[in-house]
């Protein structure tokens, strides 16, 4: 009876030791391919030049394109996909916070640079004492509109703002400047009774205006509004996330990037 005991205990052992081996194997991405959730447009387009220089390095890059926003990440961390290329790092940290995600950055990768725009003027010295300017309404692109602001010369905001900046944390407005927010996706339709507005380069592009040469002043490479390569923080290691990592950041992406898209996207590496 013992020795029944001693072979059906060593049986779950050996069990147990394969499902372990399995479970932790089942944990890293496969060396030669991955599979990448971008979403479709200007990510899209980038990521198919990407799978090209991939396939040099012997790496398969499988492209899976989504049209919502936070299906790449809820991808992600269903194992649905390996990795993803299409927020920003703010975007990024929010989504984090809120779903106890854990996912990490990998590489940066492109600005698509909030502009301002304007159907009036053909530069920011133009603007007059009182004239109202647009910017988006929700809370992460009115950050993000303010610090171009500011990198323009046109406001100081206080000390400390950070993140959490609103048009109330404006210090210094050297012209009297009235900030109007507004819906994100209209702005551009509303550029008439506007002198001015920050718009993002999505809806910017849906409303023909290129931000290389349509914009009359371009969010800068610094920002930290700049997209970047994302896995779960398991595979950040591993040699497949690397590989992409090396082939998006490689110079033959950079020309693509510069030549394809004029300005209106800028590699940031």
């Amino acid at each position: 009876m013992k020795k029944v005991v001693r072979v059906l205990a060593s049986g779950l052992l050996v069990l147990a030791l394969a499902a372990c081996g399995s479970s932790e194997a089942s944990t890293t991405i496969s060396e030669n391919k991955i599979v990448v959730g971008v979403t479709s447009g200007l990510h899209e387009e980038i990521l198919e030049k990407v799978k090209e220089v991939a396939a040099k390095d012997g790496l398969e890059v499988e492209i899976k394109a989504f049209s919502d926003f936070q299906m790449p990440n809820i991808a992600l961390v269903e194992k649905e996909i390996d990795a993803n290329s299409y927020q920003t790092i703010p975007f990024l940290e929010t989504y984090k916070s809120e779903h106890s995600a854990d996912l990490t950055q990998v590489g940066e990768t492109v600005l698509n640079p909030m502009g301002v725009y304007s159907n009036k003027i053909k530069s920011l010295d133009e603007l007059k004492e009182g004239d109202i300017i647009g910017l988006p309404s929700d809370p992460t692109n009115s950050v993000r509109a303010l610090l171009v602001f500011q990198s323009a010369g046109l406001i100081k905001l206080k000390d400390g703002a950070g993140d959490e900046a609103t048009v109330l944390d404006i210090e210094e407005n050297p012209k009297n400047l009235k900030f109007v927010e507004l819906d994100a996706a209209q702005i551009a339709k509303q550029l008439d009774d506007l002198a001015a507005a920050a718009i993002n380069t999505s809806y910017a592009i849906k409303n023909n205006l290129q931000p290389g040469k349509d914009s009359i002043y371009l969010e800068q490479k610094d920002s930290k509004h700049h997209n970047v390569i994302v896995v779960r923080t398991e595979n950040k290691d591993d040699a497949a996330v690397q590989k992409l990592v090396k082939a998006y950041q490689s110079d033959e992406v950079k020309t693509f990037i510069e030549e394809h898209f004029e300005g209106s996207v800028i590699p940031v590496w």
